[in-house]
């Protein structure tokens, strides 16, 4: 399982996507499952981050899920459209 550090925002964003794409090529379990319970502050970029990895997990043919999405992040998904593309466990 990958976990959100505590912020991600766009200062954040380059190093964490960097962090979690080798972590989802190191796993080889069948579905990506991402934590976002530590995430506290976040701005559209956590958004970005998480669709990369979703990304990424489906080009290798893996499934991608969300774990505690926190609910002001599941409704900036919804505002830009993208929120069932994020599933949750």
């Amino acid at each position: 399982m990958l976990v959100l550090p505590t912020e991600l925002t766009h200062k954040q964003a380059s190093v964490t996507l960097r962090m979690l794409l080798q972590a989802i090529k190191a796993e080889r379990d069948s579905k990506v499952l991402v934590d976002a319970a530590a995430l506290a502050s976040f701005d559209s970029s956590a958004l970005a981050v998480l669709l990369e990895c979703r990304r990424t997990a489906l080009s290798e043919g893996r499934g991608f899920m969300v774990k505690a999405l926190p609910p002001a992040l599941a409704s900036l998904a919804g505002l830009y459209g993208v929120r069932e593309l994020l599933p949750s466990v």
